[in-house]
């Protein structure tokens, strides 16, 4: 299975500020996830990068993660919160992972 992680930051893109209390991206994020139908995990992080021009900016990060889902999708996904959180672009990161699901039952007397 892939994993694929989508990294969005909060610092608006013109304003280098967050522009909207954290609460409202999240809400957005998970709009987002249920339009197109598919599972998701998310973190907020901290996060900091450096523009091409060299200027640093240290912001609150929305790390969402998606697990086996189609390359067409998480490209849709990635670009919507691009553009709806006012960025000037997200990281994509994709990985192979090992998947197995655990099951075990309370027995009760």
């Amino acid at each position: 299975m892939t994993e694929t992680k989508i990294y969005i930051g909060l610092n608006d893109s013109l304003t280098n500020q967050q522009e909207h209390n954290t609460e409202m991206y999240i809400n957005v994020m998970k709009y987002v996830c249920k339009s197109h139908h598919v599972p998701f995990s998310f973190v907020i992080t901290e996060g900091g990068f450096f523009h091409e021009n060299g200027d640093y900016t240290q912001e609150q990060t929305l790390v969402l993660s998606l697990i086996d889902i189609d390359k067409d999708i998480t490209e849709a996904i990635a670009k919507d919160l691009c553009a709806f959180f006012h960025q000037e672009s997200v990281m994509v990161t994709e990985s192979v992972i090992n998947v197995s699901f655990i099951k075990d039952h309370l027995k009760l007397k």
